[in-house]
């Protein structure tokens, strides 16, 4: 498919009606684009795009139509069927690639392309079946971690077996899916870089950032994170090296584990090993929103339309948390906060686990 010229007025075809895709609609809106949302059901971005469309990613004349109406496709998850993508990448340009969408799809085929790349994952075997799941754990041991290959998101499909646990049991408990098994990694913090890579190969991050889990989903996140200058570095370098592999247009977050480990003479030795990537806007990278020169949000709309990429520094030090079910009930409270940023997704019921919205703060430098 050849590339076309991409100008303000020009439709943004957006895969998923997410808050993602919400905040994507708003960038384009702030770069005179229009946005065309594509979703199974309505959703908060159905709220702020021009246009969207009610149909599944199985219907071939439907996402016709929409290749047809748009400029260039970008999708808001990575669950998107490669056979959808395949598709849409015949009638207009898709960004990122349809490779990098099934990279990211199968946690098997993930670590495997990390590790050809020379970047350290945890340890990980496949797991098909009960017998391999035993075998699996005789060689890395208890506790270790089942997951999912595919579809798994907010520790979604992930079963921890520590001492104890019934092996068949655990293995059932995924549902019969095809599965990897994950060693344990003593990790001092979880971190995320927050990357672009354009069109003509540029490529710019963010501050890395450094990130607070509970149950799963995450909670926290703050930029920059608290890592020594060179394993910033280190992070960043490994993000580029993902995303020209990849020859990947757009955003993506990379998580990583910080591992420090003490050494006999008092120092520590530094390492860090990917977690896993995400081919599109990351929560981890909302903080900057308001943090920094350019939102990853309109960031990805410039990197997809071939545009130049803007500016990622931040205005200062960022605290971005998570509205997680019912506490979005405390959003008139938090208005009262001065320098305090709400966002607020338009999602209309709170449930247990559920991204309401998010607010930052952000200490501006002197």
């Amino acid at each position: 498919m050849a590339l076309r010229s991409i100008h303000p007025g020009d439709t943004i075809g957006i895969l998923g009606g997410g808050q993602l895709g919400r905040m994507l609609a708003v960038a384009a809106s702030r770069l005179g684009l229009r946005s065309h949302i594509y979703a199974p059901e309505s959703g908060p971005a159905f709220d702020i795009a021009t246009e969207y469309t009610i149909g599944s990613y199985d219907d071939q004349a439907a996402l016709t139509r929409f290749a047809d109406q748009v400029a260039v496709v970008t999708y808001e998850f990575e669950n998107v069927p490669a056979s959808t993508a395949a598709i849409l990448q015949s009638r207009c340009a898709v960004h990122p690639n349809p490779n990098a969408l099934s990279k990211s799809q199968d946690r098997l085929i993930e670590k495997t392309f990390l590790n050809s790349l020379g970047i350290p994952t945890a340890p990980f075997l496949q797991v098909d079946d009960a017998g391999s799941l035993a075998r699996a754990v005789g060689q890395l041991g208890r506790p270790s971690i089942l997951k999912s290959r595919c579809l798994g998101y907010d520790g979604k499909g992930q079963s921890l077996i520590k001492e104890g646990s019934d092996l068949a049991v655990t293995f059932r408990s995924l549902g019969g899916q095809l599965a990897i098994l994950e060693g344990m990694v003593d990790f001092t913090r979880e971190i995320s870089v927050i990357a672009a890579r354009g069109i003509d190969g540029s490529f710019a991050a963010w501050d890395i950032c450094e990130n607070v889990h509970e149950h799963h989903i995450l909670a926290v996140t703050r930029a920059p994170a608290n890592v020594p200058a060179q394993i910033a570095e280190k992070a960043s370098a490994i993000a580029r090296t993902i995303l020209d592999a990849l020859d990947y247009v757009g955003v993506m977050g990379v998580e990583m584990f910080h591992v420090e480990k003490a050494r006999l003479d008092g120092g520590k030795d530094h390492h860090l090993l990917v977690n896993e990537i995400a081919p599109r806007v990351h929560n981890s990278g909302h903080w900057t929103l308001d943090g920094a020169v350019t939102s990853q949000f309109e960031q990805h709309i410039r990197a997809i339309c071939g545009w130049p990429l803007g500016s990622t520094k931040a205005h200062g030090p960022v605290e971005m948390r998570n509205l997680i079910g019912n506490d979005v009930d405390m959003w008139l409270e938090l208005l009262k906060e001065p320098g305090l940023c709400l966002h607020l997704y338009g999602k209309h019921e709170a449930r247990p686990g559920r991204k309401m919205g998010h607010f930052t703060r952000i200490y501006l430098k002197p």
